[in-house]
């Protein structure tokens, strides 16, 4: 499992609504709670597309 870089997190937001990301090490994954999506990271890279994100319950 691939550790997020604390220092990138700080400069991604969420594309759609430009909120904060909260990151999910065990689901690696970004969570936009705004926009109820999460962002997959694959290979320690964050998936930041829209299409590309899960939406949440």
């Amino acid at each position: 499992m691939t550790k997020l870089d604390p220092a990138l997190l700080t400069l991604l937001v969420c594309p759609l609504t430009k909120s904060t990301l909260h990151y999910d090490e065990q689901a690696q994954e970004l969570i936009s709670e705004e926009a109820k999506l999460a962002y997959p990271i694959r290979d320690g890279i964050p998936i930041m597309l829209i299409d590309e994100a899960r939406k949440l319950a």
